[in-house]
């Protein structure tokens, strides 16, 4: 199971309990490198931020806003999530590409423009259907979300 420090941003009464709504911020380690002012990556990061996950968790707990709290969730879901941002994509490229290369490409006496235009919509078809099935996939892992543990309040 991973896990991760949140922030309780909301606590709303249920039926079976607490609707807690929990706010994460995605940790880099780019700003701890010796050679952050010259890397793409940490110059990048520097420029995006951090970002914000926000989790929902149901619990019988009562939990007030500000509490840090440490939560749980498997590791099955982070893989399928990977796998399907980075490797459904990638796999889509070489389905283009030789999709170009041995069905299109003959049409225009192998010329090779066609075989990158086919690899480029492939890859875009591959990006849409897995931000597509992103979402679903992101509702799934919202409901399997632990309460670790209670740590206390925030020091901010």
């Amino acid at each position: 199971m991973m896990t991760a420090l949140a922030t309780v941003a909301d606590v709303h009464p249920s039926k079976d309990g607490y609707e807690v709504k929990l706010s994460c911020e995605q940790q880099t380690s780019c700003n701890h490198c010796a050679s952050s002012a010259s890397c793409g990556t940490g110059i990048a990061s520097k420029a995006i931020g951090n970002k914000k996950l926000i989790w929902y968790l149901d619990t019988s707990k009562e939990l007030k806003p500000g509490q840090m709290v440490e939560i749980g969730f498997p590791e099955k879901s982070l893989l399928q999530s990977a796998s399907l941002v980075y490797l459904f994509p990638l796999f889509m490229l070489i389905f283009g590409a030789f999709t170009g290369e041995y069905i299109i490409s003959p049409f225009f006496h192998h010329n090779e423009p066609s075989v990158i235009f086919t690899s480029v919509c492939f890859i875009g078809l591959g990006v849409w259907i897995s931000k597509l099935m992103s979402k679903r996939l992101e509702a799934r892992t919202r409901n399997e979300v632990t309460l670790l543990r209670v740590l206390g309040e925030s020091v901010l």
